[in-house]
């Protein structure tokens, strides 16, 4: 009975420590749910605290897609993401693969430094960015930002791939060159759709990180038909106001192609963070 009664208490702190930290984790997005359908500025700011919407109302929505100028920023920022996750992901696999499976004088040094270009803030590289790109007229570029995205996501790509290059054993690839392949095939053939896990997860973070990317994009974009939605979101905190209806509609649209992209992917996400995190 004492057993019975202690494993009972166990499962309920258990189970009610996860709850909590469910409604800590999910408040957030409710609330944000809940502002964009709140119809009125008075509404949001009512006290006492209104925590559901009286009337639930598709206005801020509207006003985000018809009025403002959502879609393209959407378009945007889809462009520019995938751009920059598809490029620094098919350059880290061909440098991850050098640098796990090839030996050579520099590479103690070439993988410190991709792992020291992790630590500089990104701010700090912005002035000289801004200037380089203004005398070569090649500010409110789309195409641009996407080159820069990409730029800034290659170390991280390189390090990631290179630790799930490691964790493959090249006996694969030395029965694949006993066959008659030669390096290339065997990375295209046998290693690429082992790695298809470390890919995917190297991918999804490449494409969140450039998503949301604010700084670089607020600086280098102030022309409306070339913001990204960080930037659009960004123009609704005005001087004397803040528009939090169409901001928290603009951020809930903003999840869904995230959303869709790890349900898609969720099974490949799994595997790949498991297996970046096993060791030898």
């Amino acid at each position: 009975m004492d057993r019975k009664y202690s494993k009972f208490i166990l499962d309920f702190f258990k189970y009610g420590v996860l709850l909590l930290f469910l409604v800590i984790v999910m408040f957030p997005f409710f609330w944000m749910l809940v502002t964009s359908l709140k119809g009125s500025q008075a509404e949001i700011y009512a006290f006492p605290v209104q925590y559901l919407p009286q009337k639930p109302s598709l206005a801020n929505y509207i006003s985000m897609l018809w009025k403002g100028n959502f879609g393209r920023y959407m378009s945007n920022s889809l462009l520019v993401s995938t751009v920059a996750a598809t490029f620094a992901s098919m350059i880290g696999i061909g440098a991850g693969y050098i640098l796990s499976r090839f030996k050579f004088r520099l590479k103690s040094p070439l993988l410190l430094f991709y792992l020291i270009t992790q630590m500089i803030p990104t701010f700090i590289m912005l002035p000289s960015l801004y200037q380089m790109l203004s005398k070569h007229h090649m500010l409110n570029n789309i195409w641009v930002m996407a080159l820069l995205y990409t730029n800034m996501m290659i170390p991280f790509s390189v390090v990631t791939l290179r630790g799930f290059f490691d964790g493959i054993s090249s006996t694969l690839e030395e029965a694949a060159w006993i066959d008659g392949c030669s390096y290339g095939a065997a990375l295209r053939k046998i290693i690429i759709p082992v790695m298809k896990p470390g890919i995917a997860a190297t991918f999804i973070f490449a494409f969140i990180n450039s998503w949301n990317e604010l700084f670089m994009a607020i600086m280098f974009i102030d022309k409306d038909k070339y913001k990204t939605i960080p930037v659009g979101l960004n123009a609704l905190i005005l001087k004397y106001d803040i528009k939090w209806g169409e901001m928290a509609a603009g951020t809930v649209m903003a999840l869904i192609p995230t959303i869709l992209l790890f349900s898609v992917a969720q099974k490949y996400m799994i595997e790949g963070l498991t297996a970046g995190s096993v060791k030898g």
